[in-house]
């Protein structure tokens, strides 16, 4: 006889422990700040440039980025109705760690991008654990410009301008 269909079907048998009020609301804490930076980006790109009749072939500028974060809506939405986040562990370190670096790209990119895309990965795979100095050095000074060169020289995109960039654009 088969067994019964249950809301876990498919996932592993773990031990359901009772949510606190807490735990529930720390749970939907994600979500809430996935949607607000979604609905950030959204108010963002309603200020991108039209481009006049006569020149539009397809979408408009703003129209792919505001597909994709509404698609991001509505898949966190259905995340949380049907696949809820259970609290059940306070943050790692790492974690912190991680958000910290995230932080600290943001804030170089002020300078420059590429110095802020270099070490974000080389501190990003330091903390990660990673020693070895060369596979550091590949990660934050090869790669990083491997990604400068294809979007400035096969894709045509500039990035924004900084101190590293202004050298090579002039």
């Amino acid at each position: 006889m088969p067994a019964a269909s249950t809301p876990n079907s498919g996932r592993a048998n773990l031990p359901q422990e009772p949510v606190s009020r807490s735990g529930r609301l720390e749970g939907l804490l994600a979500p809430v700040l996935i949607i607000a930076f979604c609905a950030a980006a959204f108010w963002l790109s309603m200020t991108f440039k039209k481009m006049p009749p006569i020149l539009k072939r397809g979408m408009q500028p703003s129209d792919f980025p505001q597909l994709l974060l509404g698609l991001l809506i509505i898949l966190t939405l259905a995340m949380v109705m049907f696949d809820p986040i259970r609290v059940r562990a306070p943050i790692q370190r790492k974690t912190v760690g991680t958000l910290a670096v995230f932080c600290l790209f943001a804030a170089l990119t002020a300078v420059d991008f590429i110095l802020a895309l270099a070490v974000f990965a080389t501190a990003l795979a330091a903390f990660w654990g990673e020693r070895r100095v060369r596979i550091l050095a590949l990660v934050g000074l090869i790669v990083p410009i491997l990604i400068f060169l294809l979007f400035d020289q096969v894709f045509e995109i500039r990035f924004p301008r900084g101190v590293l960039t202004n050298i090579w654009y002039g």
